[in-house]
């Protein structure tokens, strides 16, 4: 089967993959929704769960087992806009890419298929990131790392990540085949999916300047979608983000080092197990960033993106495992390096990871966990 696999082209391979986990994520969902603990108290994260399918029944299966945190903001920003203060912290791209699908496909199934359109074209961008001269076997492995990292169900959820991802990816790889039009264009909608978004802009920046053309100058717009975003919410009396956060997440804007060093004290304080888990792969990732083998303008996005997670106080790293996932650098120099590595060790790794990946689904699933 392998063999096979190897044979087939890039689209086929990342075609094969996002079809395989869209059914077994959907069909597992389905599968645990009859078997789920809902506890009314924790269903409580906004102000749109009073209207959620009803457990124990078919539609509730295979849609509504889905209608979880950010994914029931999304839905609703998709059809009313930003009428609650907070929903200024999800930024407005997600929304307005669904939106048009909503028409045809109830909400969280309009979402959904968004996000499962964009994992594809993120398998695809990253096996063409990982260059020519990488075998099918290890753009593989590329891609298994990243569908075996805890919380990598949510690409096929109703969260904004994938399109993020997908379209960070491939801002950068337009960047690298100097489509500088393509890559600020993909920049500024990366910048308007997400915070992290705008960060794209770094190696879209060194990558202009390394080829000296006038032309790559139009990647300076890539932070446009960010930026206006940030204006639109100042001319339209809303809240900024910053203080949204501040006011109804309890999360306070700090540096890198401040957060990073309240987050040991909290770990200290509490013996939190799964705070210390995030901030090790935070570390973690920080380290393989800095490989010798990781491109320059690669690194700086990576550490951007590190240091940008650590810098809210009062709930640290929250939903950390998922923004990792678009640390793309660090998943293409793991999945180089586990070729050195003999393949049941992989494996094994493999499956430690995709183990967890399941708990936190489980965990999503039972409004326990806020990814």
């Amino acid at each position: 089967m392998i063999r096979r696999i190897q044979s087939w082209s890039d689209w086929q391979i990342a075609l094969g993959i996002t079809v395989a986990l869209r059914l077994f994520y959907s069909a597992l969902a389905a599968t645990l929704s009859f078997h789920l603990h809902l506890d009314p108290a924790r269903i409580h994260p906004n102000a749109y769960t009073d209207n959620l399918t009803s457990p124990g029944t078919w539609n509730y299966a295979l849609m509504g087992v889905w209608e979880r945190f950010d994914a029931l903001w999304y839905m609703h920003i998709s059809q009313h806009g930003y009428d609650v203060p907070m929903g200024v912290i999800f930024y407005p791209l997600y929304p307005i890419v669904i939106r048009p699908v909503i028409f045809f496909l109830p909400p969280i199934v309009a979402a959904m298929l968004v996000s499962t359109i964009a994992t594809f074209f993120i398998f695809l961008g990253l096996m063409r990131l990982a260059g020519p001269d990488i075998s099918t076997q290890g753009k593989l492995r590329i891609l298994l790392l990243v569908c075996a990292w805890p919380t990598s169900f949510i690409l096929f959820g109703g969260y904004s990540d994938a399109l993020t991802l997908v379209l960070i990816v491939w801002a950068v790889l337009f960047a690298r085949e100097k489509r500088w039009w393509m890559a600020a264009v993909f920049g500024a909608m990366a910048g308007a999916a997400r915070p992290s978004g705008v960060l794209v802009a770094i190696p879209l920046f060194l990558l202009a300047w390394k080829s000296r053309r006038i032309r790559s100058a139009v990647v300076l717009l890539s932070p446009a979608g960010w930026f206006g975003y940030w204006l639109w919410l100042r001319w339209t009396g809303h809240p900024s983000v910053v203080d949204a956060y501040r006011l109804y997440q309890g999360m306070t804007l700090v540096t890198p080092w401040k957060g990073l060093w309240e987050t040991l004290l909290l770990i200290q304080h509490t013996g939190d197990l799964l705070l210390a888990f995030k901030l090790t792969c935070v570390l973690g990732f920080a380290l393989l960033s800095l490989r010798r083998e990781v491109r320059l303008e690669d690194r700086l996005f990576a550490l951007a993106i590190l240091a940008q997670m650590l810098m809210y106080t009062g709930r640290p790293l929250l939903g950390g495992m998922r923004y990792l996932l678009l640390v793309y650098p660090v998943f293409l120099v793991a999945g180089k390096l586990a070729g050195r590595f003999n393949w049941k060790i992989y494996a094994l790794c493999l499956s430690f990871l995709f183990v967890m990946n399941l708990e936190f689904m489980w965990d999503f699933l039972n409004w326990w966990l806020v990814l």
